[in-house]
This record gives C-alpha cells, structure tokens and sequence, in this order.
C-alpha cells in the first residue's frame, strides 16, 4: 500500500514514516502543499495523509481540488486543529477520516487499516457479482460455476472502481482520472473496449450505459 504524507513537522513526519514502514508500507513524505499536489498527478496512491495548516496550500485545499478533478482515493485528515469549521470542511471535500494530534502510532494504523479493507487495497477478499458469478480482489479474476477468467491488468481495475463505486454513475474521465493517473491517457474507444470485454463475463443487465455520463455498475 503507497502511502503519501503531508506533514510540515520533520521530526513527526520522520516517525510516521518509520513506523509505516516498518509496517510494509511505502511512505512517500511531503513538507509543504506545492510538493503534495505535484506529486498526486505525478504519481499513484493508495492513500493520502494531510496535515492540514502547511505552507503554501493547505491540507483542505488539497483534498478540495483533487476532489473538485474527479480524484477519489481515500484521505485521512492529521491535524491538531480543535476548530470544528475544519473537522466540517475536511469532510466537506471528501475526508474519509480524521484524527487529531497528538494520536498514538497505533491507533493511526488500525484507521489506516481500516481504510486498507474497505477500499479493498490489496485485498484477498472474494465479490459476489452474482450467485454464480465472484470477483477475487487478489488475483483480479472472475471465477464462475467451472472457470476462473483472469482479466487483463486494466480491465480488472476499471471493474474494481466500479465495485468500490457500485450504483453510482462513472463517467470515462473519472475512470480515466483514477486509474491511468500520470501514465499515458487511453483514447475513449480504449475505455469503451475494456468495458465490452468485462461485459462478456458478468450479467450484461447489471452494467449500464447512462448515455451522455457514463456507466453504472448494479450489484
């Protein structure tokens, strides 16, 4: 799991950072807004861990402007703030938790870990799409009565999304936004193909197109 931490206090983004590590994650440390937001659209994460009063752009603003593009991995608030203005406006633009300084080191990770099996990061969980019909987070493969289809490394992730997003209408820049990141954009026809491939293996009634926003996945 690729962690990015935003926290303008060296020596306690030093701690976190060892005690995540040593608890198998990557910890990538940030000390200032500029830097965060660069690195969100430079590369991919699983998780992002602001402060909130750093220098430059604030934590909020972050999570507010990466919400505002369509981006949607989880963030989990650090902050020593008591105003009850910024617990609101954290979950405002998209918090998914908050944890006021000072906390222990553990109860940061069991939040982290939390946030690790709801979003199904590297998860060994099974998916029921159907009665007949699983998806195994693990191996990011379809297994039904007397088969197990391994789906191509992009298909599989765009059916993950829309699990993680079931019953919610996607449009193919989100999919594009959350998936390809800072790697190379697929054409739209590519998107289109990927999902007519993940069709065949799952119940076509459960995987819609809403015509002019997107498509929406039924479980």
């Amino acid at each position: 799991m690729k962690i990015l931490l935003l926290e303008d206090d060296i020596i306690l983004a030093e701690i976190i950072s060892e005690y995540l590590i040593k608890n198998n994650f990557i910890v990538s440390i940030t000390y200032d807004g500029y830097e965060t937001e660069e690195l969100i659209y430079s590369e991919q994460f699983d998780l992002l861990l602001l402060d909130i009063n750093v220098p430059n752009i604030s934590g909020l603003s972050i999570a507010n402007k990466i919400r505002s593009n369509g981006l949607l991995m989880p963030i989990i608030f650090i902050s020593s703030s008591i105003c009850l203005d910024d617990f609101k406006k954290a979950y405002q633009y998209g918090a998914n938790d908050f944890i006021r300084k000072p906390f222990s080191l553990e109860e940061l990770l069991i939040r982290i870990n939390y946030i690790k099996e709801k979003f199904f990061i590297e998860s060994t969980k099974v998916i029921k799409l159907t009665n007949d019909i699983k998806f195994n987070f693990m191996t990011m493969s379809i297994g039904k009565e007397k088969e197990t289809i391994s789906l191509p490394k992009k298909e599989a992730e765009i059916l993950k999304y829309f699990l993680l997003n079931k019953n919610r209408i996607i449009s193919i820049n989100e999919l594009i936004l959350n998936i390809w990141g800072y790697e190379a954009e697929p054409s739209i026809a590519t998107i289109r193909t990927y999902i007519k491939n993940i069709r065949k293996h799952i119940d076509k009634n459960s995987f819609k197109t809403i015509k002019g926003l997107g498509y929406i996945l039924k479980i």
